[in-house]
């Protein structure tokens, strides 16, 4: 042991003091990470006081619950243990465990996917268990593969290591064939039979440019798996859930592995519950711990973090959990769905630098799910509750903004006090990373105010009226996240509530018109950052106004006449997703260049347009493009960053700012015969390069952006200039007279294109 090993254990004790004795602050992180500044390979050091080895468990979704459950399995085993079970899964929450902790028999740890490359070196740890790999702060993590590469060098770099992964996910099983590691998979062996949502994270094979089939498919990209054009497919299992059913109560199965079949009963009713299981049950057979013990950990398992955690508020029940990405927000979804009851749904989105500042992804989220839903009221809270009121609003949903969970309480007492919920309805809390403490904290000072015998902290009496509860006059105008109305707000709102929609003439029915055709080409392969909700927002604002429209989904393989198309829609995609579309755009090529110079409205996202220049960038190579736009994308110069933030434009389409989130790596400069969509206004974002504060472009009635978002879900006014444009070539396609697009109230729209102006322009 050296100077800097001691000096650093010092660093860690003293901090781990101040903060839990004078700042009275949790001391998960911070000395850790002090320790490490001063010897960085303390985990080298440290690795020693786990005896018997450590296991590691990594994925996007899951990894808490999972991990804590394997702590409470090696405890109930007699097993001493040294574990963060905050969920302060970087290098410095382990570096803080491991000095804080007595010596034990072992190390059981929860790691962020990318910092595992940081931590499996140094801890030489026996086990890692991979529980799966979804879509998840792209502007942190960037595109899966990224994670996939780190993942398999943090396994090279620490060959004796067993890898126990999700055989289901495809994204799990390539990492197992690139390693020399043991792997030992794990999965479902049987059809849930589960319905199925809008995106999934891996629809290209692993290993070819062929396209991933399913015999069947649990959720997101989990399931049995093949493809028809090289050998990649789903593994044997080695440890497989079989005769699965998923009730009320929790979730029943039997779990098969080298040692026979035994049944296991979870209590959340979720199909990741099962999968949980499964990779909880391998690792404990792996490592020797009796079923009877792992059994014994599962039905006393309470986690009280707010992963599946339930209360009983006020007579209703209460069902508090975190949900971080689509994957994760859509199997929430499907656990409210299932309450058939009376219930209010309260959402919370904040954009912090552990969330991710780009909340893109929600328009990835099902949400329609809960449209229609009976005696359901949902509420959006949080720092980006403004624009999850619009996601929620295109998805059929009303929802008013709130300030916190108690907020939500008061509203939903006086829809109570109000005869329009019942007494006992449930109420579902769901919230991402950062939102979700606070949220815990409420509910907890709930329990406790009850406990005691203490009145609610805001009684129903107290509470708003319905009409602010319901968004209507005095409700959404008053809650501002604390921020209070800017005027722009307010003039935005005013402006929306005197053009409300005129109704559609009786004398010529909208049925009787043909619809205007929407083409998303390839949302199979193009489908990063949410984009494909500007085609959902096309299609609303046309429904809206009565008008008719068919969307045609124009995925991989297959074909569409753009003669009989009035708007095209073309997103972006990861690396490979993106050059195999490129390839096929290649072959349409001379269809759309004929489209476009017939001034038919195209909307093309990040890598979507860059294609329609004449050339750019697919990972560090550039590759031609269509050359339909004069234009070109070239690598960075002296940087190779990407330029990734919030920005602001001033646009020709929009009298409001454009408001949007650039995460893009290529550089794209504009030929003379093509003009900007818009000029960054904004202090943040860049544009099109790091040069001249351009972003996207415009030719005919092309535009191309760097802009997700969706791009039109807080800018309107283009989306509504694209429509125009559509109608007129519908009026020219099929003789049919454009109308005039009727006023549409919104507010909604508008009031979080106004606070995200007032945030990034301030």
């Amino acid at each position: 042991m050296g100077m800097r090993f001691t000096l650093a254990k010092a660093a860690g004790a003293v901090s781990t003091w101040g903060l839990r004795h004078v700042a009275h602050r949790p001391a998960a992180n911070l000395p850790g990470k002090i320790a490490l500044k001063v010897d960085p390979a303390l985990l080298d050091e440290l690795r020693g006081k786990c005896a018997e080895g450590s296991v590691i468990t990594v994925g996007t979704n899951g990894k808490t619950s999972t991990n804590n459950l394997l702590a409470d399995a090696f405890e109930a085993a007699g097993r001493t243990i040294i574990c963060n079970r905050t969920g302060a899964n970087l290098a410095a929450g382990i570096a803080s465990a491991l000095l804080q902790q007595p010596a034990a028999q072992w190390g059981v740890f929860e790691c962020d996917e990318l910092w595992l490359a940081h931590v499996l070196p140094h801890l030489r740890s026996r086990y890692v268990l991979l529980l799966n790999l979804f879509r998840d702060q792209l502007d942190r993590c960037g595109e899966i593969d990224r994670i996939q590469t780190s993942i398999a060098g943090a396994l090279a770099a620490s060959p004796d290591t067993v890898l126990l992964y999700n055989a289901d996910d495809p994204l799990c099983a390539r990492i197992a064939d690139t390693v020399v590691n043991r792997s030992i998979p794990f999965g479902l062996d049987e059809d849930l039979k589960l319905a199925q949502n809008t995106v999934a994270d891996a629809q290209m094979c692993q290993k070819c440019d062929g396209m991933v089939r399913y015999r069947y498919r649990q959720y997101g990209q989990l399931g049995d798996y093949f493809c028809d054009q090289c050998d990649f497919a789903r593994p044997a299992l080695v440890y497989a859930g079989r005769d699965i059913a998923i009730g009320a109560a929790g979730v029943t199965m039997e779990v098969c592995g080298p040692d026979g079949c035994e049944r296991v009963h979870p209590p959340p009713p979720t199909p990741y519950a099962a999968y949980n299981l499964v990779a909880a049950y391998a690792l404990c057979r792996e490592t020797g711990i009796p079923t009877a013990d792992f059994q014994r950990a599962v039905d006393a398992f309470n986690p009280r973090n707010g992963r599946l955690q339930r209360y009983r508020l006020g007579g209703r029940d209460v069902l508090l959990n975190l949900a971080k990405n689509p994957t994760g927000f859509n199997q929430n979804l499907k656990i409210v769905e299932a309450d058939g009851g009376p219930k209010m749904v309260a959402f919370f989105i904040n954009d912090q630098v552990a969330d991710g500042r780009d909340i893109s992804w929600i328009w990835d989220i099902d949400f329609e799910e809960l449209a229609g839903a009976p005696d359901t009221v949902v509420f959006a809270g949080g720092s980006r509750a403004h624009d999850l009121a619009v996601r929620l609003k295109y998805a059929g949903i009303e929802a008013a903004v709130i300030e916190s969970i108690d907020d939500a309480f008061a509203r939903l007492g006086a829809l109570t006090a109000a005869g329009h919920m019942p007494a006992d309805a449930a109420v579902y809390a769901i919230a991402n990373y950062t939102a979700l403490p606070p949220v815990h904290d409420a509910l907890d000072a709930r329990e406790v105010a009850e406990a005691r015998g203490a009145a609610p902290a805001a009684p129903a009496s107290e509470g708003p009226s319905v009409a602010a509860v319901f968004g209507g006059e005095g409700g959404e105008a008053e809650s501002r996240q604390g921020e209070g109305p800017c005027p722009a707000e307010v003039e935005a709102q005013d402006a929306s509530r005197a053009a409300e929609p005129a109704p559609t003439s009786p004398e010529t029915p909208a049925a009787a018109e043909p619809p205007v055709v929407i083409a998303h080409l390839l949302p199979d392969l193009l489908n990063l950052y949410g984009d494909g909700g500007n085609v959902r927002i096309l299609e609303q604002r046309l429904r809206w106004r009565g008008l008719p429209v068919e969307v045609r989904r124009v995925e991989h393989g297959g074909t569409v006449d753009l003669d009989d198309v009035d708007l095209v829609f073309l997103g972006g995609g990861p690396d490979r997703e993106q050059k195999l579309a490129s390839e096929q755009l290649g072959a349409m090529r001379d269809d759309l260049a004929a489209y476009v110079e017939a001034d038919g409205p195209l909307l093309a996202i990040c890598g979507g347009y860059q294609i329609l220049g004449r050339q750019w960038l697919w990972g560090d190579e550039l590759v031609p493009g269509l050359g339909i736009l004069d234009m070109e994308t070239r690598r960075p110069g002296t940087s190779a960053d990407r330029l990734i933030d919030n920005m602001v434009l001033e646009s020709p389409l929009a009298t409001h700012p454009v408001v949007g989130y650039e995460n893009h790596a290529g550089r794209t400069y504009l030929g003379p015969v093509v003009e900007g969509f818009g000029r960054v206004t904004s202090p943040c974002g860049h544009g099109n390069n790091d040069d001249d504060r351009v972003e996207g472009a415009r030719y005919r009635n092309v535009v191309g952006t760097y802009s997700h978002g969706p791009a039109l879900s807080k800018n309107p006014e283009v989306a509504d200039w694209l429509l125009a444009r559509a109608l007129e070539r519908r009026a020219a396609r099929t003789g049919v007279a454009a109308p005039a697009l009727v006023p549409l109230d919104d507010t909604t729209e508008l009031a979080a294109n106004a606070i995200m102006v007032r945030r990034l322009t301030k």
